[in-house]
């Protein structure tokens, strides 16, 4: 009768461990092999990011920055760095790429605090950048996606992947401890699908869809701006000092949200106080935007092709109080930073209303509009990109962004490896 009993429970016990095992909710792998402590944060550590960066070829890189640059043998050190050329113009709002690339090659031997160090084992990084100059390729290979020229860019892009998807790190990970910056709306722009776990590197998501770039892996980083900030705005009476009200110099012929561009254009004309500019970057427009601003207590940032546009930032280094309009609009370091401190918001609907949006800039208390000047001040060292790099500056600051974004990557990769059943399971079975 015992003997009975014991087949029966023997019998009950095997099958519950089967549709455990077949459900997924028992992992045999536990009993047979060490279990890994999980690593601490990199946040929780304090120490730097160790960052792997990939040895590409000239051509993914300084290489488009001229053609003296691409004729170079040998890898790219910070004694042979080319320096960003001072007349690029416009074309420096999406260099963040070269920025990022720059800090990696610094040696640090200015003995400043550094967020992202570069380790030259693999096998100690934490994550690992790949230094293709995605946006700048767009502005080298043509603009259009007719134009014949961007079969350049199409061929780097193919090239890249080939060689990323022979890296075992790569493999790996599924790319998901890989930084890519993409600030160029156009970036990577026939394979970007294909990179859509990696961490990248964007603007705003105005051109990715939910299922690429997302908050929760990716970083927002800031343009990099154009006018040559404000260091010496040290007057008696900053308020009275601004004689404009609202000014805004740029292009009004945009796409989607950038729509309104033209519409407010016509609800802004007439008034004396107000600046509404139709210009395009030029060296010299950029040198009238710059006076423009710096006589302006607020600065018009209306939506681009996409919702976020250089004009922010370039407005946040001039001391001109923000005045946003985008109902979709994301922020570089939001987590550390407060927008509503030194930014005014209105939806699209508020500012399309005749005379609303300016009189309630008249009406803005001095004092209120003071503080926010002061703050704009105190912040505007977050969003300057330079080299050598400096503690807390804008290179600084999305190095630390992807130190948050890691865990994430991390986990999944955790996941991937615990969902994978071992080979000599699969022959057993």
């Amino acid at each position: 009768m015992y003997g009975k009993v014991a087949i029966c429970l023997t019998l009950a016990i095997t099958f519950l461990i089967s549709c455990s095992i077949y459900l997924g909710t028992v992992d045999l792998r536990s009993y047979f092999f060490p279990v890994q402590p999980a690593p601490r944060s990199l946040c929780a550590t304090g120490r730097p990011l160790r960052v792997y960066m990939y040895d590409l070829p000239r051509k993914f890189h300084v290489g488009m920055m001229g053609r003296r640059y691409s004729k170079e043998s040998g890898p790219v050190t910070m004694e042979n760095l080319p320096p960003w050329p001072a007349r690029a113009g416009v074309r420096r709002q999406h260099s963040v790429e070269y920025w990022l690339m720059a800090s990696l090659l610094y040696d640090g031997k200015g003995g400043e605090e550094r967020e992202a160090v570069r380790v030259s084992d693999p096998a100690t990084a934490d994550a690992f950048f790949v230094p293709f100059f995605s946006s700048m390729s767009v502005t080298t290979h043509g603009h259009n996606m007719t134009d014949a020229a961007t079969e350049g860019d199409r061929r780097l892009q193919v090239e890249l992947l080939e060689i990323l998807r022979q890296s075992k790190y790569y493999q790996r990970s599924g790319g998901r401890d890989h930084v890519i910056p993409m600030t160029h709306p156009n970036a990577f722009r026939f394979l970007r699908q294909q990179l859509n776990a990696s961490i990248l590197i964007v603007v705003d998501f105005g051109r990715y869809p939910r299922t690429m770039a997302t908050l929760s892996k990716d970083v927002v980083s800031p343009y990099v701006h154009v006018v040559k900030s404000f260091t010496d705005d040290d007057p008696l009476d900053p308020y009275e000092n601004r004689t404009t009200l609202l000014f805004f110099r740029g292009n009004t012929v945009r796409k989607d949200e950038g729509k309104i561009r033209v519409k407010l254009a016509k609800i802004l004309t007439g008034n004396n106080d107000v600046r509404y500019e139709k210009s395009v970057a030029t060296p010299s427009n950029i040198k009238m935007s710059t006076k423009g601003m710096r006589l302006s207590k607020f600065c018009l940032h209306p939506a681009g092709d996409t919702p976020s546009s250089c004009r922010l930032f370039d407005a946040i280094v001039s001391h001109c109080v923000p005045v946003i309009v985008s109902d979709k609009i994301e922020f570089p370091f939001e987590d550390e930073i407060d927008y509503t401190k030194f930014s005014i918001f209105f939806s699209m609907k508020e500012a399309l209303e005749p005379g609303y949006l300016v009189n309630q800039l008249r009406q803005f208390p001095k004092d209120r509009w003071v503080e926010m000047w002061k703050r704009l001040k105190q912040v505007s060292h977050h969003y300057e990109f330079q080299y050598p790099p400096k503690e807390e500056d804008a290179v600084y600051m999305i190095w630390r962004q992807v130190k948050h974004k890691l865990p994430g990557a991390q986990l999944a990769v955790h996941r991937n490896r615990r969902l994978k059943i071992p080979d000599w399971w699969r022959r057993k079975k």
